[in-house]
């Protein structure tokens, strides 16, 4: 007894390890127990084979151990293997193998109360039958794949057989005389037991089976009116077959995937309204920004910004001061035409500001001792509304761009001081003629500081 519960264990720990090396397998392309829904049997694995090893022993769930032949069981290492065909989510077929041994001690009495036999030993040489598996538990609304699937099965098949049987005096035969003392006989086994996920494709297998015998000679004794049975408990892995990219059927949850297509479907469908809603958005927005353009196109038609009656638009004279009056394109309209004269004493005035002008070297910067002659000339045009054009002059040193650039910059540099001091912009005209226009040669030094020069002409 205790040899055969060693054996047991040793076998037990063994399929154990196997199993966590399998479930550490690195595979992750089945991390997603998806299948598209009614896409056929094709994508999924319906092939499977199993291996397990347990205890045979004669003692069942059915009947008591008083009414077996033998009233003692004693348990014995048996092993197994199948191949499956998942038909149906919860239906396959599958055919098994089984060999072991079976033993019991102290058979029934007979009429004088005396023990006939003191043992049988059978030697179950091989057996094959085919059962109907029927998974109880693979459809599961809460969970993406259930990790345990209870099942049934129930079938029909044959075995090989070698009972022996040793008489109370120790003496041991065949219980067959004939030939190797082997029996053929069918055999019906139903069983129950619990699959649990260990990774894709390979789940851990618990299972009992109660195997009914088609005689009473199974176990060497014929005693009673009841045929012969025993049972086994057993271990073992089970092994899809095919691409490990597919879920296996017997495991997989078509709920969970129908599940995933609805969420994923929906998923599409918040997509596409989202890109309907954005494309509806940027319409919305390109017409906001047209209706924008075309408001800010009338605010222009209809702005005066001046307030002089003439829309900006029209206005050929912006910010013309408030109370002028203005003609159809905002200008203002001519006042009378007043002689204006020119005296000596105005000529002298202008004169000196020529006579003190001067710049930084090569520059438009007015330096400071020009500015109270230049604020005499200001206060001129102020007291007697005189026009004055300025035109600014250079030698012929340096490129002609720069001294036409130059010249006429200081020309502008002084109506800007001169407007700063109060003068009218509008009478004022500043020009540069750079070198074009000499009044003395430009081969000697006092001839080219001559013709460096800005005329004022007051009118």
């Amino acid at each position: 007894m205790k040899t055969n519960l060693k054996k047991a264990t040793l076998l037990l720990t063994g399929i154990m390890v196997g199993g966590r090396l399998f479930a550490q397998s690195p595979d992750t392309t089945a991390a997603k127990d998806y299948v598209k829904p009614f896409s056929g049997g094709n994508q999924l694995r319906t092939w499977s084979i199993g291996v397990n090893g347990g205890l045979l022993t004669p003692f069942t769930i059915f009947g008591s151990n008083n009414k077996q032949d033998f009233t003692h069981p004693q348990e014995q290492i048996g092993y197994g293997a199948y191949i499956k065909k998942q038909i149906l989510p919860s239906f396959g077929l599958q055919a098994d193998f089984l060999r072991g041994k079976v033993k019991g001690t102290s058979s029934q009495t007979n009429a004088l109360g005396q023990s006939t036999y003191s043992q049988y030993e059978t030697n179950i040489n091989w057996s094959a039958s085919l059962s109907a598996n029927i998974t109880l538990a693979n459809i599961n609304w809460r969970h993406e794949k259930p990790f345990i699937q209870p099942y049934l099965t129930v079938g029909a098949g044959t075995m090989n057989y070698t009972p022996k049987i040793t008489e109370t005096g120790g003496q041991q035969t065949n219980f067959k005389t004939t030939g190797n003392g082997s029996i053929n006989e069918v055999f019906i086994p139903v069983g129950l037991g619990l699959k649990f996920d260990l990774a894709p494709g390979v789940n851990l297998d618990l299972g009992y089976q109660v195997n009914f015998v088609n005689s009473d000679n199974f176990d060497g004794y014929k005693f009673g009116a009841t045929n012969d049975r025993f049972s086994y408990a057993h271990i073992g892995l089970e092994f899809a077959l095919g691409s490990r990219k597919k879920p296996q059927m017997a495991t997989h949850n078509p709920v969970a995937s129908m599940r995933t297509e609805y969420l994923w479907e929906n998923e599409q469908t918040k997509t596409a309204l989202q890109k309907q809603i954005d494309a509806e958005k940027a319409k919305n927005d390109e017409l906001r920004n047209d209706l924008n353009t075309t408001n800010a196109n009338l605010a222009k038609l209809t702005t005066d910004s001046d307030g002089d009656g003439v829309v900006d638009v029209n206005d050929k004279c912006p910010n013309t001061p408030a109370g002028t009056k203005v003609d159809g394109s905002g200008c203002p309209l001519a006042k009378p035409e007043v002689k204006v004269y020119v005296t000596e004493e105005d000529k002298k005035v202008v004169k000196d500001a020529i006579k003190n002008l001067e710049f930084d070297l090569g520059k438009a910067t007015i330096r400071a001792h020009s500015f109270p002659s230049l604020d005499r000339v200001a206060g001129l045009l102020v007291d007697k509304n005189f026009s004055l054009k300025l035109a600014g002059h250079t030698d012929n040193t340096g490129a002609d761009e720069l001294n036409m650039r130059l010249s006429k910059d200081r020309a502008e540099s002084i109506k800007a001081y001169l407007v700063s001091k109060g003068a009218n912009a509008s009478r004022i005209e500043a020009t540069g003629y750079g070198e074009t226009q000499p009044i003395a040669t430009n081969k000697t030094a006092a001839g080219r500081q001559a013709n460096r020069r800005v005329e004022f002409t007051l009118y």
